[in-house]
């Protein structure tokens, strides 16, 4: 499996019943309590986005991320908690007097056409508002009303679009702050009954980071289910913006796109690319993978269609015929059942045909595998195996390296065994990890994911593209005999901007 970040194009927080614009602001701030609160505005607040999709379908387009072989992609929106690092913060008071919320649900809902679900949709700008109220306007010790105040102008405040009424500076949501939760509204599909789902979470206490699925409507988008899309919402169910009698108001908050740390609110898509490729431990007795990779002048491409494979033994006897599915860009693979022999080792040849690419057919393909003894692979009997240790060798990034968001890179491990310098391993279940460092945390960017391995070794791709620039590191992980090793920061490097 791999994993593809899409970040946000934009974002805005819409505070109930304000033309206050805050999408500058770092912080999503999500709150409710119907309270008489002059600093802090009274109502609820809705959070609304749209995702940088491009990089994604660029992907898909070109192969890198298939379906070809199995289609379980699915894609998870990730925000950070602003209170999730610190477990003292829960039930205390943000610093404009709101306290921190608990025991409460979220919606992710798609943002309506114009008619709900006809007509155009309704496109929005993000704004330059910072601040969620005006610094001009201050608080009367004397009878608790605000007064405005002779400041110079705030630049921080902005009452420009998009806000609770406004998309543009022309348009107008077709209901003030996109949809009714009291389901009163005449219009059709602007109630929130009306209102597509995508997902809802729970928070127990309120400090838990928002993980939203949402693999049905991104695929729906990707496959043109979902079309003319304007981007989702995040809001307190209905239940909770109601409330009304309340004597503080309740908020939580998430990193906004323009965080200036490392929690930047993404879509995390994970795709299955894993190859794993038998060609040189074919055993009998169980099913094993073979792969053909297809390059042009050193780049992987994809061909028109899919293969056709014919199997045959050394007498030229078929064995069975297949139709090879690609795994990812360049490389395409077949899952042969288990091939029994009175003679083990033998050799077997696979027949690639049906090789066409820009409408030109090419050469039929053939290569060689050797059947090897079940016994290499099955150990069954009365002794156990004992837990082995692993040293790794790298090429593909430098220790130290600093890197340009702009590189692929294809990282080429060498598993041996520990101690030694030669004897490699050509058979193991290695996976690798990648997070960053803040302080003595380690911050995951990706989860333990196994490595590549090919008929020439193993390997794993790394794409600079989607990972905000910082320190890197690798972790290694060998699972054996129910024992998990793991061996920290085997690999550490930066990603560095272009200038």
């Amino acid at each position: 499996m791999s994993v593809h970040k899409s970040y946000f194009s934009k974002n805005d927080t819409l505070i109930f019943n304000s033309y206050t614009n805050t999408g500058r602001n770092p912080v999503v701030e999500l709150f409710f309590g119907r309270v008489d609160n002059v600093i802090s505005p009274m109502g609820y607040s809705r959070f609304i986005f749209d995702l940088d999709l491009s990089q994604l379908n660029a992907k898909i387009a070109d192969g890198t991320i298939s379906t070809g072989c199995t289609f379980d992609m699915t894609h998870t929106l990730k925000m950070t908690n602003t209170s999730s690092f610190d477990e003292e913060l829960l039930n205390t008071t943000w610093s404009n007097g709101r306290r921190r919320a608990t025991s409460f649900d979220l919606v992710l809902f798609r943002i309506p056409k114009v008619s709900g679900s006809t007509g155009n949709p309704q496109l929005w700008d993000e704004g330059v508002g910072y601040d969620y109220y005006n610094s001009s306007t201050a608080l009367n010790s004397s009878n608790a009303m605000s007064v405005s105040q002779e400041l110079a102008t705030d630049k921080s405040f902005s009452d420009r679009p998009v806000n609770w009424y406004q998309r543009t500076t022309v348009k107008n949501w077709s209901l003030p702050g996109i949809y009714d939760n009291t389901n009163s509204n005449q219009i059709t599909g602007l109630n929130y009954s009306g209102l597509t789902i995508v997902d809802t979470q729970h928070f127990e206490f309120g400090n838990e980071d928002i993980e939203f699925d949402m693999t049905d409507e991104i695929n729906s988008l990707i496959t043109g289910g979902t079309a003319n899309h304007s981007g989702w919402g995040i809001a307190f169910v209905p239940d909770v913006e109601n409330i009304t009698g309340m004597t503080e108001n309740y908020a939580v908050g998430f990193f906004s796109r323009h965080t200036q740390t490392f929690y930047e609110p993404y879509l995390e898509t994970n795709y299955n690319d894993l190859v794993e490729d038998d060609r040189y431990t074919f055993y009998e007795n169980k099913t094993n993978k073979l792969f053909l990779y297809t390059y042009v002048a050193g780049n992987p491409i994809s061909l028109d269609e899919d293969p056709t494979v014919k199997i045959y033994d050394a007498d030229d006897v078929l064995i069975g015929e297949y139709t090879a599915c690609s795994r990812t860009l360049g490389m395409y693979e077949i899952s042969v059942p288990a091939i029994t022999s009175d003679t083990v080792p033998c050799m077997y040849y696979d027949r690639w045909d049906n090789l066409k690419y820009n409408g030109e057919d090419l050469p039929v393909v053939e290569n060689e595998f050797v059947l090897q003894k079940g016994e290499n692979y099955f150990t069954i009997g009365t002794e156990t195996q004992e837990p082995k240790m692993y040293g790794f060798d790298f090429n593909g990034i430098k220790q130290g390296e600093k890197i340009l968001s702009s590189d692929i890179r294809k990282v080429n491990v060498t598993i041996k065994k520990a101690y030694t310098a030669k004897e490699m391993i050509t058979n193991v279940d290695a996976y690798y990890r990648v997070y960053v460092k803040e302080g003595s945390t380690e911050v995951q960017v990706q989860d333990w994911t196994k490595i590549n391995r090919a008929a020439d070794g193993y390997f794993f791709m790394f794409d600079m593209r989607d990972k905000i620039p910082n320190e890197y590191y690798i972790d290694m992980k060998v699972v054996s005999d129910r024992e998990v090793n793991t061996y920290k920061r085997e690999v550490q490097f930066q990603i560095v901007n272009r200038k």
